[in-house]
């Protein structure tokens, strides 16, 4: 069997999100984002009606959990500030509390070597800001930097690793065009609108960042999902080209290129959806693009040319270009619905390489979500995620193969550290290499999937 080593300097660590891990939603001077209040409204639409409050407890237990951290392997670790926690309604006054607990835990990553990698964005928008129209509203992007700049002269000493959004993308389609995310509108006007603003904001916190001269670097976390064409007939070439410039080239061109698809460009001058425009936004962009590259990977996409017209009455989306293509004998993860697909992650890798100029980049998450792991219980009480094992060794495998290959990648994040909820879902697919009994105050329990971790952070092989 081949062994795979990893260099010396490999960032191994974990993922998460504020929201998610927290907890404490209501305590110590936090204010309401868009999470709590949809649970106060709509609590039938998350999974067994468990809310964001009933995280898994990082607030009042990250001294055990970075300590576990330790224990596994970590050298660095990804989280996101709360924007509400830190400023309750989004604009205004800094809460001392807020600030308190990110400054521990920051100076408890780095007391037990664990680097922090943070994150000023997880689709968590204040609500006060989204009543304002959230990213649709200039107004939420002036209120954003000034946050973003108050998080660099907080915490810029300490954190040499900073993002300003994670998975743009998400909340601009989940919130505006397809009704996964509150407000749950369809509406691809203010989908475009919200997606130009969400790249304008990171452009003007990476220049304000820059500005500073903290000595770090700055960057942006992407979810690349490779479209894959169902055959190379021209027209199902052309659909994956458009469905690539839809959901992956229109965060990744401007992040690191500073422009814009012309295909997408081409696309909404057609329809009638450009964005509102001011000037100075496109140089604004062009300037400030990204130091480093996060990449989260679970997927491929693939897609085939149209099979049927559209019904021109309907509300516009980018499926009127292209239908996705339901590939025969693909390899599935059942309980989420995902195929997967280790190849892809190389070929993301190789995209980054040629078509990107190789940025610094690495992969900030890659995870496997699996319902009802109690199954897989030992009589030790551990959970046996053989399954998570091999998910990540095969994808580890092809992250190797990018190295050789000239890649630029410099680390490898898992999603995530310890269960956690998961938005809409819940708790009903856990990601983690630590369990969480929620029965029981939350109990931490290392999978072997954490151990194996912990050996590969170790030695870098497998």
């Amino acid at each position: 069997m081949k062994d795979y080593l990893f260099p010396k300097d490999f960032w191994w660590g974990s993922a998460s999100s504020a929201t998610q891990m927290e907890g404490a939603a209501n305590k110590d001077g936090k204010g309401k984002n868009i999470w709590d209040h949809w649970y106060e409204i709509e609590p039938n639409r998350f999974f067994k009606k468990i809310g964001p409050s009933e995280t898994s407890q990082f607030y009042e237990r990250y001294k055990e959990d970075i300590a576990l951290m330790k224990e596994l392997g970590h050298n660095s670790f990804r989280f996101s500030i709360s924007w509400s926690r830190l400023i309750p309604t989004g604009e205004g006054e800094v809460n001392p509390k807020a600030v308190q607990f990110y400054n521990q835990v920051m100076d408890e990553l780095w007391n037990h070597g664990i680097e922090p990698f943070v994150n000023l964005y997880h689709f968590d928008m204040p609500f006060e800001q989204q009543e304002k129209g959230g990213w649709e509203s200039r107004e939420v992007v002036k209120a954003y930097v000034k946050y973003a700049e108050t998080c660099f002269d907080l915490f810029g000493d300490r954190v040499k690793k900073w993002f300003t959004h994670n998975e743009p993308i998400v909340p601009v389609e989940n919130q505006y065009l397809y009704g996964h995310h509150y407000p749950a509108l369809c509406n691809f006007q203010k989908c475009v609108q919200a997606g130009f603003h969400s790249i304008l904001a990171s452009a003007m916190a990476i220049r304000a960042y820059h500005k500073r001269n903290l000595g770090g670097k700055i960057g942006i976390i992407l979810n690349l999902t490779p479209s894959y064409p169902r055959s190379q007939h021209p027209a199902d070439v052309e659909a994956a080209k458009i469905a690539d410039a839809f959901f992956n080239r229109s965060f990744l061109d401007p992040s690191v290129k500073g422009t814009f698809p012309s295909e997408l460009v081409d696309i909404l001058k057609k329809e009638g959806f450009m964005p509102h425009i001011e000037d100075g936004d496109i140089t604004l962009i062009k300037e400030n693009t990204v130091d480093l590259l996060g990449i989260n990977y679970y997927q491929p996409r693939r897609v085939k040319a149209k099979e049927n017209l559209f019904n021109p009455n309907a509300p516009f989306m980018p499926e009127r270009y292209f239908d996705y293509h339901d590939m025969p004998g693909k390899k599935m993860n059942p309980y989420r619905g995902w195929e997967i697909y280790e190849k892809g992650i190389y070929d993301i890798l190789m995209n980054v390489k040629e078509n990107y100029g190789n940025i610094e980049c690495f992969i900030s998450e890659n995870g496997m979500g699996v319902e009802n792991e109690t199954r897989f219980l030992n009589e030790e009480g551990m959970i046996e995620d053989d399954y998570r094992i091999e998910f990540y060794e095969e994808h580890l495998k092809w992250v190797h193969q990018a190295i050789q290959d000239g890649s630029n990648v410099k680390g490898f994040h898992v999603w995530t550290f310890i269960d956690n909820w998961s938005w809409l879902n819940a708790y009903k697919n856990r990601y983690g290499l630590v369990s969480v009994d929620l029965d029981k105050d939350c109990k931490r329990t290392v999978k072997k999937s954490g151990y194996w971790f912990k050996k590969l952070a170790v030695t870098g092989l497998i």
